[in-house]
């Protein structure tokens, strides 16, 4: 029964209680005195008023002329999907942010962190980083993620969540040999080129 109330009424009890217990919450009556209470959670005044405003603006604007004029992605998105019985039922109606029947206004504070780049630091298969003309860089190591799926390339373009790790260890225990003027034993031999080695390795 908690479940279905939930998602015909919303989660309320949830949102006091983060409300009431997480710092990195911000609840007011006016946007004023929320863009106050962002600025006192940062400590500084990155956050402007004006622009805040300018984008709720823009965003309730968008809102009012309806789903046939809206010009925001999301917004339509969220319409074509609400044209599913079942998804209308979790999906929120489209609500103007600043809206005196919706009070009150909710900012939260958010740490953003990349992940799954399918970039990262270009090694070669000692973990060393190349540099622009594809040179190892003297001194210079790089490992884990970081360095490209796992350093070297060891999973190829289509590497999973949850293959990382063994790419990871690798790499690192690789860097440490390579440091120590070592390489690990493996089935390449010696007269294998770079490349032909990071070719074998790929998945």
């Amino acid at each position: 029964m908690g479940f279905l109330r939930d998602i015909l009424l919303g989660n309320r009890w949830l949102v006091r209680d983060m409300l009431d217990h997480c710092q990195d919450f911000a609840t007011a009556a006016t946007l004023p005195e929320l863009v106050d209470k962002m600025n006192a959670l940062q400590g500084d005044t990155a956050v402007e008023l004006d622009l805040v405003r300018d984008a709720v603006d823009r965003y309730d604007a968008t809102i009012a002329r309806g789903p046939s004029l809206m010009n925001d992605e999301q917004l339509r998105r969220i319409a074509a999907l609400r044209q599913y019985r079942g998804d209308r039922i979790r999906l929120c109606k489209f609500q103007p942010i600043n809206d005196a029947k919706a009070l009150p206004l909710i900012a939260v504070r958010e740490f953003i962190i990349s992940r799954k780049s399918l970039g990262g630091i270009r090694t070669d298969l000692q973990s060393r980083v190349l540099d622009a003309l594809g040179q190892p860089i003297e001194g210079l190591y790089a490992v884990g993620e970081g360095a490209g799926f796992g350093g070297g390339g060891v999973h190829g373009l289509r590497a999973l969540e949850g293959t990382f790790l063994g790419g990871c260890i690798m790499s690192g225990r690789i860097a440490a040999a390579s440091i120590n003027g070592k390489t690990l034993s493996d089935k390449t031999s010696s007269d294998t080129t770079p490349s032909q080695q990071r070719s074998s390795h790929k998945a």
